[in-house]
């Protein structure tokens, strides 16, 4: 079934009447037992069939210790972030995925691992690992998650209306937009959530080798341009615990919200307050 979409006007405002909204978001990933990431701080690639122990043990920095630091850059500035979180995070570290909700932060659903792909799935796989995680995080969260994020932002053809007929209210596995807008299966309707990658840690840093000052000269430029249109429009500033968790990074993020919340032209929000509020509006 496709979806009927309903895309947002130009004049569509945020609350308060702004036009631009700003979400701050923490990727707090792991792999699968046995797993390690396709990517790490080392330029050579390993002979084929070798475990990555180099970069089993960079990603591991997340959960030991970027996790706390990010933590306590937003609860310093008072924003609640919106929280990826892996299901096995859940068996790991169940102490630090229940204090993201106490701290009043949104969890949420990252599938089973950042290997656990949902595009990988038939359809009874797909809705197990929805269900599995679903069921997992909100026994360890004490919430249940309404947003989802596939690892590397890839679901399956099918997981939009997967996670609409689950009761999710948003998903970030659209890239077709600069705004939010609504999927409307058969009356299940779900935001698409564009998980914007002008300020992102991983691409900025990993992928194109950059160093943490170059993300904040790109939010400097990219807020600059957001502010001056007249549409609406969001924005995404992203940090992964295992890379921008470190104190290299963490600094950008701590300036970059902190620049955002001195602006007072913009909305700052949670993932699931921008869902609720384009629902409540179209």
């Amino acid at each position: 079934m496709d979806p009927v979409i309903t895309r947002l006007p130009d004049d569509f405002r945020w609350p308060g009447g702004h036009r631009l909204a700003v979400i701050f978001n923490i990727a707090y990933e792991a792999w699968s037992d046995g797993q390690a990431p396709g990517i790490g701080p080392m330029g050579n690639v390993l002979k084929p069939g070798f475990f990555d122990t180099n970069a089993h043990s960079w990603a591991s920095f997340g959960l030991v210790r970027g996790i706390h630091r990010l933590l306590g850059i937003a609860q310093k500035h008072g924003v609640r972030t919106s929280v990826m979180v892996n299901g096995v995070i859940c068996e790991r570290d169940p102490a630090t995925v229940r204090k993201l909700a106490e701290l009043g932060h949104e969890v949420i659903n990252h599938s089973w691992g950042m290997d656990v792909i949902p595009v990988y799935f038939d359809e009874a796989g797909e809705r197990a690992n929805l269900a599995r995680n679903h069921e997992l995080l909100t026994a360890t969260a004490g919430v249940a998650p309404l947003g989802w994020i596939s690892p590397r932002g890839t679901g399956s053809p099918i997981s939009s209306r997967l996670l609409a007929e689950a009761g999710y209210l948003h998903h970030g596995d659209v890239n077709d937009d600069d705004r939010p807008y609504v999927m409307d299966f058969g009356g299940r309707r779900i935001v698409g959530i564009p998980l914007t990658m002008d300020v992102n840690d991983l691409p900025t840093c990993i992928r194109y080798g950059q160093g943490p000052r170059h993300m904040l000269e790109t939010f400097e430029d990219t807020f600059a341009a957001m502010r001056a249109e007249p549409v609406p429009l969001m924005l995404d500033v992203t940090a992964h615990t295992h890379v921008m968790g470190r104190p290299s990074g963490a600094w950008v993020y701590d300036e970059i919200m902190a620049r955002v919340k001195q602006a007072g032209d913009v909305w700052i929000c949670t993932r699931e307050e921008m869902a609720r509020h384009v629902l409540a509006s179209v």
